[in-house]
């Protein structure tokens, strides 16, 4: 039986494994996989059943010329992507990681050590199409939960022996197992009938990322077809003599000899003729760009500099040097003009309005937040806006491009989510108001900062607190300097006046503007997704998860409202105190309702 097949068994024993919460009928986006789902020949020839050497690996790797690959055009998951693009998702959904890495022993004993060899994702993935037996006794498959990857090594490695412990322990540390581990002892826990979510979850992602390894060169629509709304076809489509698939098939060829020089005139041939065929419909300048995207990392670099305009403005209010500050507010702008390009190109390369998951709504929201904090600087001349938007761009951007959140791969959207266009309006209100939410939070954390701050070192007397004149402080105290630093000193004809007081007073108002924003915002987004589940799903309000606690998070922020109009004994103090259990609830809403209650926002 060839490798192939025998992991093609593997995976239909673990395809009864049941996975996380299921999304009602239509709200599921399109299950990312490598191929059409049909098991077909590969394009480059017959696999070899035995399995090159790690030593020719690494030299064929430091050799093919991949350029002419990596922005290859080819329809996948209901979109045409390129082929750098497929490479890095299927990569991430084996290993858990872009780039796959060999350990190589060097030394002699007792003295050896394993230097790591890393290989690009289309060179992994061509590589897995045309020699997949390499990859059954290599470390390839990725098993993020821990239990479920001790319970494989147990069976892999029985016993307590000193070997067999070392073994086990070695294995844990590379998180991923082999092909061959999964095949052998993998069906024996399915077959255990366990009841923990958590094992079902991991199980299942085992599943898929084997079916990837199996199918990873079948039906690779490479061909687009004569008019935009037909499907691509593979190159088995093409005449058998016709120079793509004779390329093609030199391509696995030399591949499999290691002839690096007869692999990239193959690679030649097939960047030079595929954009040829059909030439009307196969794209150029989305290839370009979505190759860029993939490469720039925009995500990434706009949290770095919002990481440090926060870092820089923090040290302007420390401080009160105004050239602090104004290189803040440069970096900060920096940092937005990153992150909207970035939003700008995966909205292109999708060809929708990119906020329809939960990786695209976190994009979304912090570069709304930013925007708007970059408004209010400008309206209000209060540098604290300037910080929030700073604050708020860094730690959303963290979270979505460092925590493995849902939804980082550009697929299309749900289907309910193209049923009315007023999803954008009523999706894009509600990340506004979001954004504003955690825009408060950051200017109410510098409230309660600088209020406790002041009463542990004696300064916030009652009138200080309450914001209004008084408090002590004459022109050098430290509660005028904090003023400076944060950019809200009255100007040379009128200078700052009550110190700490004055400081708490601003930062409430400051606070009390953008919570007001996200009131109304959030508001009109409940009634704009009232309207839209009308049109969707025929029904203004049917109490579903998502439903209730958006409303709960705008009651919130109504309660901030009447609390003041009730002339409470310390009214920013406590409009700061309830900023941060609005975030807190909004948090709740935004990823506890998706990931852990069921719904009909499932998919959000």
């Amino acid at each position: 039986m060839s490798v192939r097949s025998m992991m093609l068994a593997v995976v239909l024993v673990f395809a009864g494994v049941a996975g996380a919460q299921t999304p009602p009928a239509g709200n599921q986006y399109e299950q990312a996989h490598s191929s059409s789902g049909v098991q077909v020949g590969s394009p480059f020839g017959q696999p070899a059943e035995v399995a090159g050497s790690t030593e020719s690996k690494i030299e064929l790797a430091q050799g093919v010329n991949l350029a002419g690959l990596r922005d290859l055009a080819l329809y996948h998951n209901g979109r045409v992507k390129i082929l750098g693009t497929l490479a890095n998702e299927t990569m991430f959904e084996i290993l858990g990681r872009r780039d796959y890495i060999d350990f190589v022993p060097e030394g002699t004993p007792p003295a050896v050590r394993l230097r790591k060899v890393h290989y690009e994702p289309v060179f992994t993935f061509l590589d897995m199409v045309i020699d997949p037996r390499y990859y059954y006794d290599k470390p390839l498959i990725g098993v993020n939960y821990l239990p479920l990857r001790e319970a494989i090594l147990e069976r892999v490695f029985p016993g307590q022996d000193p070997a067999a412990v070392e073994a086990r322990e070695r294995w844990k540390k590379v998180g991923r197992l082999t092909p061959g581990m999964i095949g052998e002892h993998g069906p024996a826990l399915f077959n255990s009938g366990t009841t923990d979510q958590q094992v079902g979850r991991g199980l299942n992602d085992i599943n898929e990322a084997v079916s990837l390894y199996v199918r990873s060169g079948g039906g690779l629509a490479l061909v687009p077809a004569s008019e935009r709304d037909k499907p691509w076809e593979g190159l088995e489509s093409l005449p058998a003599g016709s120079p793509i698939r004779v390329a093609a098939e030199e391509l696995g060829a030399g591949w499999r000899a290691g002839d690096v020089a007869r692999v990239n005139a193959a690679i030649a041939v097939l960047a030079s003729e595929l954009p040829k065929v059909n030439a009307a419909v196969y794209p150029t300048s989305r290839r370009s760009l979505e190759a860029f995207y993939n490469h720039a990392n925009l995500f990434e670099w706009g949290m770095w500099a919002y990481a440090v305009a926060t870092l820089t403005l923090l040290l302007a209010f420390g401080t009160g040097r105004a050239w602090l500050r104004f290189a803040g507010v440069g970096v900060l702008v920096l940092a937005v003009v990153l992150h909207a390009v970035g939003f700008g190109l995966r909205s292109y390369i999708a060809e929708r309005y990119a906020i329809q998951n939960q990786f695209e709504s976190m994009t979304g929201v912090s570069l709304f937040a930013a925007v708007i904090g970059l408004v209010l600087l400008l309206g209000k001349r209060q540098m604290i806006f300037a910080a929030a938007a700073a604050g708020t761009g860094f730690l959303v951007l963290v979270v979505a491009t460092q925590m493995g959140i849902p939804g980082k791969d550009v697929n299309r959207e749900a289907a309910i989510l193209n049923t009315s266009i007023l999803l954008k309006y009523h999706v894009s209100t509600v990340l506004l108001s979001y954004g504003l939410i955690t825009l408060g939070m950051v200017v109410s954390l510098f409230y309660l900062g600088t209020y406790y701050a002041a009463r542990v070192r004696g300064k916030a007397g009652e009138p200080a607190v309450a914001g209004a004149g008084g408090g002590g402080g004459g022109g050098q105290s430290s509660g005028t300097v904090s003023a400076a630093a944060l950019g809200l000193e009255h100007g040379p004809d009128a200078p700052p006046v009550g110190g700490i007081a004055r400081v708490l007073g601003d930062l409430d108002r400051a606070q009390m503007t953008i919570l007001q924003l996200a009131f109304w915002t959030l508001g009109v987004g409940i009634l704009l997704g009232a309207w839209w589940a009308d049109h969707s799903w025929g029904r203004w309000w049917a109490f579903d998860p998502k439903e209730l606690w958006a409303l709960v998070t705008w009651i919130i922020y109504l309660i901030v409202i009447h609390v003041r109009k009730a002339g409470v004994k310390n009214p920013g103090l406590t409009t700061a105190w309830l900023s941060l259990l609005g975030f807190v609830v909004m948090l709740w809403c935004y990823f506890g309702v998706n990931l852990l209650l069921p719904g009909l926002h499932a998919y959000a």
